[in-house]
């Protein structure tokens, strides 16, 4: 087949999917056209595709796989040379005010203009159903590859200059779909039970001055420890990894905690219920008292705490790998080329 692999601009974990994918497909014998941003395509490695930036340069394929909204809105622009389509919905959106509701209309355009629609979470899936979509479905999504620990936890924490205390630590761009807000309010009633605790932030962006200028007034236990290249030896060394987002599909950071073994206490949004399972302690989305009791409970029962941990590594180890997402997905394709006129 020649397959043609739709891209918006992407820095993150869109983009590294489908650069995993085109190794893949090249090796299973298909010709590979990827079409993405100047700045996408030198960022990722795409591999042997034929790499474009307009998506009338995929005309010709037997195949169409956009990623994300406004990828479906790029196909759809060229629809009658461009099928069968399938778009997977990677993101939810939660943007307000009329910026949302463009994408939210962009959405249902989508859902309705494409053959198949993937959805990384359930969630997604549902929605594009409700929007009006031809087939919808849970995406393949792969597990990322293991994170390997190269530190040893004492060495970790005194590079922090920590001994004993317990360590919490929080992996994401400082943007307000990670909802921090309601971090540093877990961090201060955490604080009042737990007063040597300390929170560690991983990650940069918009809301940084904003965030540590709280930290600073009320005195939270919290560092902002921005870009760091060692995330794996961090979550190696925490006892509890905290998530409190608005959404997340299948957050991969959240993924690498597990597979490190570090119990988890989330938000019970998107994809995270069904990724983690009865592994984590969930609450709802800007419930600090909620978080905090998880947090509280990891900290004080070491019992608890082993089974979370057990109980994650078992689920991590059934994910799926790329090699297996990739083949599902050329499975999916043929079916659609076969059933195209």
């Amino acid at each position: 087949m020649r397959i043609g692999l739709l891209l918006a601009e992407s820095r993150g974990g869109i983009g590294q999917h489908v650069a995993s994918l085109v190794p893949r497909f090249v090796a299973a014998g298909h010709e590979i056209v990827v079409c993405a941003p100047p700045g996408t395509a030198e960022h990722f490695d795409f591999g042997a595709a034929t790499v474009v930036t307009q998506a009338p340069a995929l005309r010709g394929s037997d195949v169409i796989h956009a990623h994300g909204y406004r990828a479906g809105m790029a196909a759809l622009r060229d629809r009658s040379r461009l099928r069968p389509l399938v778009v997977t919905w990677h993101n939810a959106v939660i943007a307000p005010g009329p910026r949302g509701l463009v994408m939210r209309l962009g959405q249902r355009l989508v859902a309705k203009g494409a053959d198949l629609t993937l959805g990384a979470s359930s969630d997604l899936v549902d929605l594009a159903k409700s929007l009006g979509a031809r087939q919808a479905r849970l995406a393949p999504v792969a597990a990322p590859a293991i994170p390997e620990v190269r530190t040893p936890a004492a060495d970790v924490r005194q590079a922090l200059g920590l001994a004993d205390q317990p360590l919490v630590v929080t992996v994401g761009r400082l943007a307000p779909q990670k909802d921090y807000p309601t971090l540093l309010t877990v961090a201060a009633r955490v604080h009042e039970s737990t007063p040597d605790a300390v929170f560690v932030v991983v990650g940069d962006g918009p809301l940084r001055d904003n965030l540590q200028a709280r930290i600073d007034a009320e005195q939270l236990p919290v560092r902002l420890l921005g870009h760091r290249s060692d995330v794996a030896d961090l979550l190696g060394a925490a006892d509890v990894f905290l998530l409190t987002s608005h959404w997340e599909a299948r957050a991969l950071v959240l993924q690498e905690a597990m597979q490190v073994g570090v119990p988890v206490v989330a938000t019970a949004v998107g994809g995270v219920p069904e990724l983690v399972d009865d592994s984590a302690v969930l609450a709802f989305p800007g419930d600090a008292d909620g978080l905090a009791d998880g947090v509280r409970a990891v900290l004080a029962e070491p019992d608890t705490a082993n089974a979370m941990r057990t109980r994650g590594l078992e689920l991590a180890a059934r994910w799926p790998d790329e090699d297996a997402v990739a083949k599902n997905l050329l499975d999916i394709y043929a079916g659609l080329v076969s059933a195209t006129p």
